[in-house]
């Protein structure tokens, strides 16, 4: 790290101080904490704060989260480092609600994101709150809402901003193809991740999906990110349109479902809501019972108003 993002980060520690010293951090509780999941200007001041705070860290990756703290000029020793990951989250809860007990204040750090989404962390939650303790959240950065923030589907078919998160499909082709099916009348948003060495299989896969929009995010945050929205059909050849779309982590939003409404049907109704109700309500109401685009929508609805003087 260059002499200037170290006293950049040191700066950012005596504000994380400043800013968040003053709120209540109960001993005896978990944090749960978001790390970026890239950039490392993406951590929050108050989480900053709490792994400095923190008696344990409890780690996915022990290694992986020293080097974390580390650039953040945070000084953790290796026992105040524990893992808990996917393997040994339940043998390790009980030794994080042990330490609980005595009064230590344990933050949890997966690798990069929000734990307990994709990342292990649930279970570990799941049994601090049985043991009746606090479990303290931080958010932060998480590769689920980012790229839905760029996929723009809030007014998309007839579930307006609804989505699944499904995280990984199965590797294994039989069952992959199983859950696209599935997921091909999903009238929602859906939410999926993926890791370089198998894009190209799943990009392969979605293609069956024709003309659904499909919004794929690669690298989000870091220097080589990448995002592009297009038909489902046009995945593969995207991917191997240039051999660096195929490296990096994956997060992929499937565009919510058009539904498709009789010829003409979204203007009948229109105009006769547009007779009775102020026209954004008469919008409104007519993308909820058709599934059309509320902008689409208003433009008609604007274009008939003028008509009608």
């Amino acid at each position: 790290m260059t002499s200037t993002y170290a006293s950049a980060y040191a700066a950012a520690l005596s504000a994380a101080h400043d800013a968040a010293a003053g709120q209540n951090y109960p001993p005896g509780a978990l944090y749960v904490v978001a790390t970026p999941i890239g950039n490392l200007a993406d951590i929050t001041l108050r989480a900053l704060h709490v792994l400095q705070l923190a008696d344990v860290v409890a780690c996915e990756d022990t290694r992986h989260t020293q080097t974390l703290l580390r650039a953040y000029g945070i000084d953790k020793s290796t026992a105040q480092l524990l893992a808990v990951h996917q393997h040994n989250e339940a043998q390790a809860a009980q030794v994080v609600i042990d330490r609980l007990h005595q009064g230590q204040r344990v933050a949890y750090a997966s690798d990069a994101g929000t734990p307990a989404i994709s990342d292990p962390g649930a279970r570990l939650v799941a049994a601090v709150r049985l043991a009746s303790l606090p479990v303290v959240p931080l958010p932060g950065a998480s590769s689920v809402t980012t790229a839905l923030s760029v996929a723009g589907i809030a007014d998309e078919g007839a579930h307006h901003g609804e989505f699944v998160f499904v995280g990984f499909l199965s590797s294994k082709s039989v069952e992959r193809a199983t859950a696209i099916t599935a997921l091909g009348v999903e009238a929602r948003a859906v939410v999926m991740l993926e890791a370089p060495h198998r894009i190209g299989a799943l990009a392969t896969a979605l293609a069956t999906l024709g003309e659904r929009r499909l919004t794929v995010g690669r690298e989000l945050t870091k220097q080589f990110e990448e995002i592009a929205t297009f038909p489902a059909s046009t995945f593969p050849d995207w991917l191997h349109h240039d051999p660096n779309r195929s490296r990096g982590e994956f997060v992929l939003v499937l565009h919510p479902a058009v539904v498709a409404a009789e010829s003409g049907s979204e203007q009948r109704i229109l105009k006769m809501l547009l007779a009775e109700l102020p026209l954004k309500t008469a919008v409104k109401l007519t993308a909820d019972i058709t599934g059309a685009s509320r902008n689409v929508l208003y433009e008609a609805a604007l274009a008939l108003k003028k008509e009608g003087g």
